[in-house]
């Protein structure tokens, strides 16, 4: 999230560290939003990558319901669930208007998936838009809001704690907040996961495919105290080189520099060498034909993106990412369920550097958050308990006291991967600010050394049946988890589109 990464980078300016409470409410923020984006990504905007759904109405309910309990004990799983499921699809596909279900390309070649395993994941698909709704409102509490919560100080946050308080986080917020987290899990552990492995099962080649650049960033996410761009997270911070797991390499931010030869932007004194995002500049100054995407260059500029890079390496950033990072660190939980998946799917590690790779480390880590909200919940009841309640560090907030020049940068993984600010103020002004976002990691287009970034890299040998439906390629892209606010656009060879996705 935007709003940790700017008070990060105005805590580290300012030398601020932020209370214990203030830590546990940004971590319970930051952990459900993890769950909720990641259980969406993998339902709404991904999974009918994998998942036909017009076959699901040739599917017997009886045997999609024994195909249900033999995976998992959630209770929703009976034949008139399925068939009432069916129902529904049913009514959409005969009115000729498939709603949710529109502009995809029903039975594509691609898909393996039998009709009993597509009506399950049809029905956990619109579980999911309910179950969603639900479990965020935890956010909307600490947060006043989502998405875009408002309650984010430099220095800590701006929701009292106070178990006296009806305006307050009291007994009666944990106790919400303990109910949320345990349905969040309760439906994680118990339909997500057994969809995962399910419909993995059947998908096991795609282990060899989008393999990417091989270089995994994480900056490390849910902090144990409160020094801002702390180390001392949760899962943990380090790059990974040559999808070479037996080391881990620290991170320094000052290694972090951004391309813009083949962006629609320019640098002042050449667009040939990199900057950091400390001298970053953003300047829109492309004199070729407009609007210029409507062409695609690839010699020159052909993106609005820039091409991040760390010791001028492309860098994958993501739930993979962070899971590898985990995985090779010996985090124990992480090494417990990535072990537990390999051998369910009876494929090893190298199976992570693939695009199901990616869609596993999704899941592992929703699991593994999703429990870990308990216990942050139990350590912020445990700080009222003892009359605890402050949270946040007020003595350096005056501007008064503030140095006429410093400058900061903020750490952050936000779901879809490494997320940095970096702040320079004067005189009690921004003086210049950038943000490197982790689609702009993974989407970013050629540097000046011809490196193409993650997204470019994972499509080389992708298999596509038709062209005019390259259902493989969005399996791809999608295991990033692009941002759908964006412009997406599927071109073929020869420019021609294929189809625009608008957001309104």
């Amino acid at each position: 999230m935007h709003a940790t990464a700017s008070v990060r980078a105005v805590e580290n300016a300012l030398g601020l560290i932020i209370p214990d409470n203030a830590r546990i409410i940004r971590n319970l923020i930051s952990g459900i939003q993890y769950v909720q984006d990641h259980v969406i990504h993998f339902y709404h905007l991904h999974a009918l990558d994998w998942v036909d759904i017009v076959s699901a109405l040739k599917a017997d309910p009886a045997r999609t319901s024994a195909l249900a309990q033999s995976i998992s004990d959630w209770s929703k799983s009976s034949t008139d669930y399925f068939k009432g499921v069916q129902d529904k699809v049913k009514a959409f596909v005969e009115s000729g208007q498939l709603g949710l279900f529109g502009n995809a390309y029903w039975g594509h070649p691609a898909y393996k998936l039998p009709a009993e395993a597509n009506l399950m994941a049809v029905a956990h698909y619109l579980e999911a838009l309910d179950w969603q709704r639900e479990v965020i409102k935890m956010q909307a509490l600490l947060g006043a809001k989502n998405p875009h919560a408002q309650t984010y100080l430099a220095g800590g946050m701006s929701i009292p704690v106070d178990p006296n308080s009806q305006n307050a986080l009291n007994a009666g917020s944990i106790a919400f907040m303990q109910g949320v987290s345990q349905k969040a899990l309760d439906f994680v552990s118990k339909v997500y996961i057994p969809d995962l492995l399910a419909v993995a099962s059947f998908y096991k080649d795609w282990a060899g495919y989008g393999t990417g650049v091989g270089n995994y960033l994480s900056y490390g996410q849910f902090p144990n105290d409160g020094e801002s761009n702390t180390a001392n997270t949760y899962f943990p911070r380090g790059i990974i080189k040559g999808r070479d797991l037996s080391i881990v390499h620290p991170v320094d931010h000052t290694k972090v520099s951004e391309y813009v030869t083949h962006s629609w932007y320019e640098y002042s004194g050449g667009d040939d060498k990199s900057r950091h995002p400390w001298e970053g500049e953003t300047n829109y100054k492309y004199t070729g034909p407009q609007p210029p995407y409507e062409y695609l260059d690839t010699d020159n500029k052909y993106t609005w993106l820039k091409a991040p890079r760390y010791e001028d390496m492309s860098m994958e950033v993501g739930p993979l990412s962070r899971m590898l990072v985990a995985y090779a660190s010996g985090h124990q939980r992480v090494k417990e369920v990535v072990d537990a998946v390999l051998k369910h799917l009876g494929v090893g590690p190298a199976a992570l550097f693939s695009t199901l790779g990616r869609v596993a480390a999704r899941g592992i880590e929703t699991l593994i958050t999703a429990e870990m909200l308990p216990v942050w919940i139990g350590e912020l009841a445990g700080n009222m308990k003892k009359g605890d309640f402050k949270i946040h560090n007020g003595e350096k907030w005056d501007p008064a006291t503030w140095p006429k020049e410093a400058q900061g940068y903020g750490l952050y993984e936000a779901p879809r991967g490494s997320l940095g600010h970096w702040v320079k103020i004067k005189d009690g002004k921004i003086e210049n600010y950038q943000c490197v976002v982790p689609g702009t990691w993974n989407g970013s287009p050629r540097d000046a050394n011809n490196q193409r970034g993650p997204y470019e890299e994972a499509l080389i040998g992708t298999p596509v049946a038709n062209i005019e439906q390259p259902v493989e390629i969005l399996r791809t892209v999608h295991s990033f988890d692009p941002c759908m606010a964006c412009a997406v656009h599927v071109v073929d060879p020869d420019g021609k589109e294929v189809i625009r996705i608008r957001v309104k």
